[in-house]
């Protein structure tokens, strides 16, 4: 949050104010001319739509290392077609970023709850579409020569080297 603010700040002084402007609004994140209902919607359905995805394809062997594309090119197509709609979020870091230095709080509750009960919803679809067959890990991607300090995986061509170097350059059996 104190990044974005940061950012919106300084972007404001290079533009020598322009980030104000009526046609830049501060990147401020309000709903459009549909409304607050429809808004919530979109962001919810963005947020679900994004995590499913990168869930589904972080955890598929053979397409795992499409995920990060897949986002990329998910937000894309929201900031294309949805942010007239619903001011395109899916993240209320992003939101609170721009409402801070503007003062624009229009509907702000809805970027504060939408993602992430989205990303819940997405959580909750994926563990019923696995079948218990979870990776719990923070990291999309395991690489298939180094163990996951964060899970413990540990792939077939680490296993044989369970030897790592601590911070005083010694080594240890993990």
């Amino acid at each position: 949050m104190v990044g974005g603010t940061l950012g919106v700040t300084a972007g404001y002084l290079l533009t020598a104010g322009a980030l104000a402007r009526p046609e830049a609004n501060w990147v401020a994140t309000v709903p459009g001319s549909g409304g607050v209902l429809l808004a919530f919607a979109l962001e919810f359905a963005m947020a679900l739509t994004v995590m499913l995805v990168v869930l589904r394809l972080s955890n598929s062997p053979g397409l795992r290392g499409l995920t990060g594309c897949a986002a990329g090119l998910m937000v894309a197509l929201f900031i294309t077609f949805e942010a007239p709609h619903s001011g395109m979020s899916i993240n209320p870091a992003r939101s609170l970023a721009s409402a801070l230095p503007s003062e624009i709080w229009t509907a702000f509750w809805i970027y504060l709850l939408a993602p992430p009960l989205g990303m819940l919803a997405a959580a909750e679809i994926h563990r019923l579409l696995s079948g218990g067959d979870l990776r719990h890990c923070a990291k999309l991607v395991h690489d298939e020569a180094t163990r996951c300090i964060h899970c413990g995986y540990t792939p077939a061509a680490a296993a044989s080297t369970l030897c790592t170097a601590n911070g005083a350059g010694r080594r240890f059996h993990v």
